[in-house]
């Protein structure tokens, strides 16, 4: 089973927090467009023979940016390329500005069966500060409006760690998103990135990030609230009801292979990883030219095993002990005893025979903890 990623270089406008690979200029779209169509062709033998993609998400950027003609037209492609899995699982992320009825109805018409709904706060004074392009009003319509359309696959993106004087907002944002009664969350602790808006006030004394302890409440009171309302915290970030895990996800977490398509998507197919170009001119010129923009890393065993660590730990499953030992050759319990030791007084981790998962205290220190065990 494999995994397709497109990703969509284009936004409306640039949110203040973010640092992911996009454009405001939406004149280059039939472009782009093209060149993702051609790089889809090239990249056709990427996973070896006969593979089966199990999902297909459309990730940016805005992709709900584009026309659903545009959308339709690599759906239809990647379909006709690689064959899709029965009940594949296929996800477009979308801002709620984007969404009406002829559009939500057009996407469910071309097969896409999942939504990704990037709100990040029902807090008009919030959106604002973070440059969203949606208002509080749009963020608490969008959802009825899909779901009316026929999408029950939902998630929702909130944003927790945005300095305030206490935790009335982050309470009544999530109580809101409780009450659409969506069957997954997605929640992300803001950081402030060096190259947005947020990095350059921050470096000029404009803006001070929340304390690191305000941020980790926060992030209680959402795995509380959640796991009290029936929800799953099955990844750090990420909460499902019972059967609505993200597939396409959880197939990057157990290391399985994709296929990343557009400007600085990135791609692994169990050998090595390539890395697109991040620059879309640079992309579309050179797919005119019939070439992939893009660079490879050849996985050594140490990758392996490090990026198996970094995935698999932020994970409800954690890291599989046997996996590690009987396929790298790597008894973590032998090579990293004192530290795990350490770390169990510390209430970090919980360790029994087969795995290694991380507590809720871990939790927030885990990328840290992750790189200690690196080889």
């Amino acid at each position: 089973m494999a995994s397709l990623y497109f990703h969509i270089p284009f936004c409306k406008q640039a949110c203040h927090y973010c640092d992911f690979h996009f454009s405001t200029l939406a004149t280059g779209q039939p472009e782009m467009v093209a060149a993702l169509l051609h790089e889809l062709e090239l990249q056709r033998d990427f996973f070896g023979p006969s593979p089966e993609l199990q999902s297909v998400y459309f990730g940016g950027g805005t992709p709900s940016l584009l026309a659903p003609e545009q959308l339709g037209r690599l759906l239809g492609r990647a379909s006709a390329l690689f064959a899709l899995a029965p009940e594949a699982e296929i996800t477009l992320e979308a801002n709620p500005d984007d969404l009406d009825e002829a559009k939500l109805a057009a996407l469910r018409q071309l097969g896409i069966n999942r939504l990704s709904i990037g709100i990040q706060s029902f807090h008009g004074p919030h959106l604002q500060w973070m440059n969203r392009a949606h208002n509080a009003q749009q963020a608490l319509q969008c959802v009825p409006l899909a779901q009316r359309a026929g999408f029950h696959n939902l998630t929702i993106d909130l944003i927790y760690g945005i300095p305030a004087a206490d935790h009335t907002v982050w309470q009544a944002d999530l109580a809101q998103g409780l009450q659409l009664d969506v069957p997954h969350i997605s929640a992300y602790c803001l950081t402030i990135e060096p190259r947005t808006a947020f990095g350059r006030w921050a470096a000029k004394g404009r803006l001070q990030p929340a304390p690191d302890e305000f941020a980790a409440h926060q992030f209680d009171l959402l795995a509380d609230t959640l796991l009290a309302a029936g929800y799953e915290h099955y990844e750090i970030s990420n909460f499902a009801r019972p059967g609505f895990y993200s597939r396409h996800n959880r197939h990057y977490w157990k290391q399985g292979p994709y296929l990343g398509i557009g400007p600085s998507a990135h791609s692994y197919n169990g050998q090595y990883r390539q890395y697109n170009v991040a620059n879309n001119a640079r992309y579309v010129r050179a797919l005119a030219q019939g070439q992939v923009p893009a660079e490879r890393e050849h996985l050594t065993r140490a990758n392996h095993i490090n990026e198996y660590l970094m995935t698999s730990l932020r994970t409800q499953w954690g890291c599989d002990l046997a996996y590690l030992k009987t396929t790298y050759g790597h008894d973590l319990r032998t090579e990293a005893a004192a530290t795990l030791a350490q770390w169990q007084t510390r209430g970090l981790i919980r360790l029994n025979q087969n795995s290694l998962t991380l507590t809720r205290a871990g939790q927030l220190l885990a990328d840290g903890l992750a790189a200690e065990l690196f080889v």
